[in-house]
């Protein structure tokens, strides 16, 4: 045995996981003396919560102001929107209740609409989390809460009995757990590079999901730039393309707006590793245009560029403001101090390549006067699925395959041994979990109300309908 034998690779401090010395399930298992995982089904409202109203108006505050609206028009649509947009409020919620201590690259907004499907480099098709606008270093157990609260509120508004409702909730909470024991055993390697690939149905019994996935898959691989273009675009005289307004949610910009969109594009470029900058060199700009995304993103600047090749093919860039992770403020007082964000679409790429297996390969950021953005492509092949609209016996399927998703995203920054240690292999934590989502669930609907009181009396202003 040489002198190096046992020692680890250092480990970067907030990004990668904490080293854990001796065993680490061991670990995850003496875990449960302070923190007991009936614990997990505990929620009681903080003191000092705002209102709805005032959370959502609070969370208003740097949007474009004439789009808010939209936000809230969308967040009043039912309880599940509502709930996809108060990451906000949720993690105001969160930070009062009980947490083990240990740290993820959380998604930040694991509700149950950011999962889906996107094209890798060769056009295949890979399922994932796909929204990382929150990304940061924190508690595992927060992503864990939101998917499951989540779940029964979609399952209420898809028309869902109570009992299904908390059995998907259960039941992602379970794969989320069962996922990470099997990550445990695997190599290092091995469990690094797992990916949601064919046989994920049948590793966690989804069976009954398979039919709705690969209507979505059909869908998803037609949903193109090319595609997005033909909609979206005209012909100009020149022989190139431009955008065409469709108010309110696409509209072409000011030349000098759109200057500096293009202009932002060249610091993006660095951003890139070397071997992307050929392929883009192939490629002109043509037009920009804003376009409002989302529910909880609506209001933010958001921009699509389109690029045109040597044959006048297209690629769609999208071009999304990065705001601080509204996870962020509440941190600190749990012990957890993520390094110092220098560019706040750095972080989202960084979170989001930290806990994808397959990323987008352009994937970067920029900064447009003076604010940070994320860069994309837009329309890679994306579907997704709705989980309000889902059948009522698909609810539990799907919440199983977010759980398992969820659950190896994380363990790119989490020990999944410790992990593993500390969830066990009861349903101790899935029965604590699934109460806790039931009982936010009961909160949201109330916050929701009281929202739509609000926009009825006209003490705040909503379009619906866009």
């Amino acid at each position: 045995m040489t002198a190096v034998a046992g020692q680890r690779i250092p480990v970067v401090a907030g990004f990668a996981e904490r080293a854990v010395t001796g065993s680490a399930k061991e670990a995850g298992r003496a875990l449960r003396t302070r923190v007991p995982r009936s614990a997990h089904a505990r929620f009681k409202v903080p003191a000092g919560r705002p209102d709805a109203v005032r959370a959502v108006e609070e969370s208003n505050a740097g949007r474009v102001a004439e789009l808010t609206p939209i936000r809230v028009g969308r967040m009043a649509a039912n309880p599940f929107a509502f709930l996809r947009g108060a990451a906000a409020l949720m993690a105001h919620d969160l930070s009062a209740g009980p947490v083990t201590g240990v740290g993820a690259q959380l998604c930040g907004d694991a509700h149950a609409a950011n999962f889906g499907l996107y094209g890798d480099v060769r056009g295949r098709l890979a399922i994932d989390l796909n929204d990382f606008d929150e990304t940061v270093f924190g508690p595992w157990e927060w992503d864990v809460k939101r998917l499951a609260a989540s779940l029964v509120l979609a399952g209420r508004v898809a028309g869902a009995d109570e009992d299904t409702c908390r059995a998907a909730a259960l039941d992602a909470v379970g794969a989320y757990r069962r996922t990470l024991r099997l990550l445990a055993r695997l190599p290092a390697l091995d469990g690094w590079h797992a990916k949601a690939d064919e046989e994920l149905l049948a590793r966690i019994d989804a069976r009954d999901l398979a039919g709705t996935l690969e209507r979505v898959a059909e869908k998803a691989r037609n949903n193109t730039s090319a595609r997005f273009a033909a909609r979206s675009t005209e012909a100009v005289p020149d022989g190139g393309r431009r955008f065409v307004d469709a108010l309110p949610v696409l509209r072409r910009v000011g030349d000098g707006e759109a200057a500096a969109v293009a202009a932002a594009l060249g610091p993006y470029l660095r951003t890139l590793p070397g071997d992307r900058l050929p392929l883009l060199a192939r490629y002109a700009i043509h037009d920009v245009a804003f376009r409002v995304v989302g529910t909880g993103s609506v209001g933010t600047r958001s921009y699509v560029v389109l690029l045109l090749d040597h044959r006048g093919e297209p690629l769609v860039l999208q071009v999304k403001e990065a705001r601080p992770s509204v996870l962020l403020p509440y941190l600190p007082a749990l012990g957890f101090a993520p390094p110092v964000v220098e560019h706040e679409g750095r972080r989202v790429v960084a979170g989001q390549k930290q806990m994808q297996v397959i990323s987008d390969n352009l994937l970067g950021w920029t900064t447009v006067e003076g604010r940070p953005f994320q860069v994309r492509q837009f329309r890679n092949r994306k579907g997704s699925v709705d989980p309000a609209a889902l059948a009522v016996d698909q609810i539990d399927d799907y919440g199983r395959m977010t759980g398992a998703l969820l659950a190896r995203a994380h363990a790119h920054s989490a020990d999944p041994r410790l992990l593993a240690g500390y969830c066990g292999k009861s349903d101790e934590l899935d029965q604590a979990v699934a109460s806790f989502a039931v009982t936010y669930a009961d909160r949201t609907e109330a916050d929701h109300a009281d929202l739509v009181v609000a926009v009825r009396a006209g003490r705040i202003a909503a379009e619906t309908g866009v």
